[in-house]
């Protein structure tokens, strides 16, 4: 096993297919695996962390619970049947003309903490959730029952080497975007931090202002847009309701309703056939795409498993008749 190797058989994934998959930071990921050991996993001869399928799934879970505000710690060790349980419970729609939130911030850095000790906002709209006078200070700290939507860092240098300390301190705090207030720096380490949406702003800062921004971003934080449903790749794959010959067979049939619904639906079937099968032969065969190629083979095969639903519906109206002898309806 290589470090260029993406996958291993059974489908393990690498920490960069894992993070794009769930959409969880690598940084964020070591962070949570350090700190609240949300999933163990396997370790390639060269070290290389290799994730498998429920590994994501949890990740994807908790990923969607921390945005929503829950905290890390809350939900690191819950098990998977515990963390669907907990989504399908923040699934409820909430009571009409519920109040929005104030926005969640966290401060570190001595002289920002001094500032808002002495200046907290009087606005409902901001709610400080920490103030820390030192990055050690917070990590000594225990984890704060409330996830901020933003964190707010002062370093008053900030060298290229620091953007990966900065990015696992944002991730250990769990906030979903940071603006780092820092007084020198070159114009490739901002670089660096815009490039993992770290927001970087020029000291001095006015306090008025910080809070603006605060703001600002938590109207664009990423709990804030529509969720893309989650897929389970922990969970088998619907095995197929129809063999080819019986949705042959239903093409083949004369509809009685008077439009080709019957004979769309098996076309969109065994289009979602063969795509299933394609996405199963390159994930197998590419490993450099595999996790991509996962996320499309589940996709499709709980599309197919949809569609067949609606297919046996208009099989048991038309009453068409299959051949059950392979155990297929």
């Amino acid at each position: 096993m290589t470090d260029q190797d993406a996958a291993l058989p059974g489908h393990t994934y690498r920490i960069g297919a894992v993070s794009r998959l769930t959409g969880v930071p690598a940084d964020t990921l070591r962070v949570w695996e350090r700190r609240y050991t949300v999933v163990a996993p396997l370790r390639s001869e060269s070290g290389t962390r290799l994730y498998g399928p429920e590994d994501v799934s949890r990740l994807t879970l908790i990923k969607r619970l921390v945005d929503r505000g829950d905290a890390i710690s809350r939900v690191a060790n819950l098990s998977l049947d515990q963390l669907r349980e907990r989504i399908r419970g923040t699934d409820r729609p909430e009571a009409a003309g519920a109040p929005e939130r104030p926005c969640r911030v966290l401060v570190i850095g001595s002289s920002l903490a001094e500032r808002f000790r002495r200046e907290p906002p009087m606005q409902g709209n901001i709610d400080l959730v920490g103030l820390y006078d030192s990055r050690r200070a917070f990590l000594a700290a225990e984890p704060a029952p409330i996830t901020p939507d933003i964190a707010v860092l002062e370093y008053p240098t900030i060298q290229g080497d620091q953007v990966r300390e900065i990015g696992e301190l944002v991730a250990s705090c769990g906030a979903a975007r940071a603006i780092i207030v820092y007084s020198f720096a070159t114009r490739s380490t901002i670089e660096r931090l815009d490039a993992r949406r770290l927001t970087p702003k020029r000291a001095p800062v006015d306090l008025q202002e910080l809070r603006q921004w605060c703001l600002g971003q938590f109207a664009r934080a990423p709990a804030a847009a529509a969720e893309e449903p989650a897929l389970d790749l922990s969970l088998p794959i619907p095995p197929r309701r129809f063999a080819d010959a019986d949705l042959l067979r239903i093409a083949a049939a004369s509809p009685s309703v008077r439009c080709e619904c019957p004979h769309h639906l098996v076309d969109l079937v065994l289009a979602l056939n063969a795509f299933e099968n394609y996405s199963a032969e390159c994930e197998d065969r590419n490993a450099e795409d595999a996790a991509l190629h996962a996320y499309l083979h589940t996709a499709t095969a709980q599309a197919r498993a949809m569609m067949e639903v609606a297919l046996a519906r208009v099989v048991a109206a038309e009453a068409i008749l299959l051949d059950t002898s392979n155990g297929e309806i």
